[in-house]
C-alpha cells in the first residue's frame, strides 16, 4: 500500500530500518536496508511456510525474534470463502461482506465459512453502489488489474463503467493516495483488523446499500 504489506500491519515504518518495493515488467522484487548499522536483521521462511524477522542487537548478541507469520487463523490462506472476511474477535470469525449471505446455512452454523457468501441482490450495473469496508487486508489479487496512475475518483468511475468489476481499492496510500486495484472477480482471502488496513470499495445493489 506504499507503506507497508497491507497483509502484515507489524511491519511498521521504523526509523532505523528502510524499505524498497520493485513492481515492473521485468521484475517484482522486496529489499530492506538497516540505517542503524549496529543493528543487523534477517528475513526467513522455514519449509512449513512460516515466516519469520529476527535482529542482532548488542549487546544480547543473538538472533531475537521480531516478528513471524501467521500470528492467527485469520493468517491463514483462504480461512474464509469468497464474500466474506475473516475477524479473529467475531465468532464465527468467517462473517459475510454487507450485501451477502452465507451461501450454505448449515456448514456456516458449524463454523464451516469455507464456502464463503453469495449476493443478496444480483448486480444491474449502471444502478449499482459501493460500500466501503474498511481495516481489512485486500482481497487475493489474482483477478486484479492496477493502473498506478489515477487516484480514488477515477478508480470508482472505471469500476462503475465495468459491469464485471466487483470492487475496487487505492493502491499506494503513502504521502498521496493513488494508483487503483479493480477486481472482477471473486473476492477471497479478506481479513479484518482492529488498526491499520485499507479501505475495500465493494459493488453492491443499490437495495443493499
Amino acid at each position: 500500500d506504499g507503506i507497508r504489506f497491507s497483509g502484515i500491519p507489524e511491519v511498521r515504518e521504523l526509523n532505523y530500518m528502510v524499505y524498497n518495493f520493485t513492481e515492473n515488467r521485468e521484475e517484482v522484487a522486496y529489499m530492506f536496508l538497516m540505517t542503524n548499522h549496529s543493528i543487523y536483521s534477517r528475513l526467513t521462511m522455514s519449509s512449513t511456510g512460516l515466516l519469520q524477522r529476527f535482529t542482532w542487537i548488542p549487546p544480547s548478541w543473538r538472533w531475537s525474534p521480531f516478528w513471524n507469520l501467521p500470528i492467527d487463523e485469520c493468517d491463514l490462506y483462504l480461512r474464509c470463502g469468497p464474500y466474506a472476511y475473516c475477524d479473529i474477535n467475531t465468532s464465527p470469525m468467517c462473517n459475510c461482506i454487507r450485501g451477502f449471505d452465507p451461501k450454505n446455512r448449515q456448514q456456516w452454523d458449524l463454523r464451516d465459512g469455507s464456502n464463503g457468501c453469495v449476493r443478496r441482490t444480483p448486480l444491474s450495473c449502471s444502478g449499482d453502489g459501493f460500500f466501503r469496508l474498511t481495516k481489512v487486508k485486500l482481497p487475493d489479487t489474482v483477478t486484479a488489474m492496477v493502473d498506478r496512475k489515477i487516484g480514488l475518483e477515477k478508480c470508482e468511475e472505471r469500476c462503475r463503467r465495468n459491469c464485471n468489476c466487483t470492487s475496487y481499492a487505492i493502491a499506494d496510500v503513502k504521502d498521496e493516495v493513488s494508483g487503483c486495484v479493480i477486481w472482477t472477480g471473486n473476492l477471497v482471502d479478506i481479513r479484518n483488523y482492529a488498526a491499520n488496513g485499507q479501505d475495500l470499495y465493494v459493488r453492491l445493489a443499490a437495495v443493499d446499500l
